[in-house]
């Protein structure tokens, strides 16, 4: 059972960041690690931190409706459609370190097909925030299939986390993948298995 969209997208509502307080936050922050935040190097690292910090953060001043701008069209198509190798930023939620990679996304239409960018820039949306891999996973999918009731969803991220590579175990090439499959793509496995060869295929 899937999620209503209101429980979907997180913080919908603008909420613009308080410049100057969020510099001022980064500034004492520098203080408590040791360092000069007058030193000349240092002196304007607060603004572009909190500049910075609004871009990364700039999904949840977004929603599906302002991001959709209408592109989902009836159109007699019952075929995949995937959009494959969405590159993507965004900061984990538990260290506010970044993790990246591809996002591939396909769906079984029904009646309704999106406007192929605005799939990336639906997984834009839920990338620049605060997440987990696993939950924007789901997020994409979800949202899809609340849009335009496709048959099926399969949604699939790579993603290397800075988390894990600059600290912790500190493993430079460890991934991880994530998947979400919803109608077809969780219950039939012809679906799923050309989801996955199509996104395994070279170019």
């Amino acid at each position: 059972m899937t999620k209503p969209t209101e429980e979907i997208l997180l913080n919908e509502a603008e909420k613009p960041i308080d410049a100057k307080t969020v510099a001022s936050h980064m500034r004492e922050i520098i203080k408590l690690v040791g360092e000069d935040p007058n030193r000349e190097g240092l002196r304007k690292t607060p603004e572009r931190f909190e500049k910075a910090l609004k871009f990364l953060t700039s999904g949840y001043n977004m929603n599906l409706d302002t991001v959709l701008n209408g592109a989902t069209f009836s159109v007699c198509y019952d075929e995949m459609v995937i959009v494959k190798d969405i590159e993507f930023f965004s900061l984990c939620e538990h260290h506010v370190l970044p993790f990246f990679g591809r996002a591939h996304v396909a769906y079984l239409p029904s009646k309704k097909v999106l406007g192929l960018s605005k799939v990336a820039r639906l997984v834009n949306m839920f990338a620049r925030r605060l997440q987990i891999q696993e939950r924007m996973t789901s997020q994409i999918a979800q949202a899809i299939e609340e849009k335009i009731a496709p048959q099926g969803v399969g949604v699939i991220i790579e993603a290397r986390h800075l988390c894990m590579q600059m600290r912790g175990v500190e493993k430079q090439h460890g991934q991880a993948v994530t998947s979400a499959m919803l109608g077809a793509f969780r219950h039939n496995k012809q679906t799923r298995d050309e989801f996955l060869a199509l996104v395994r295929a070279k170019k």
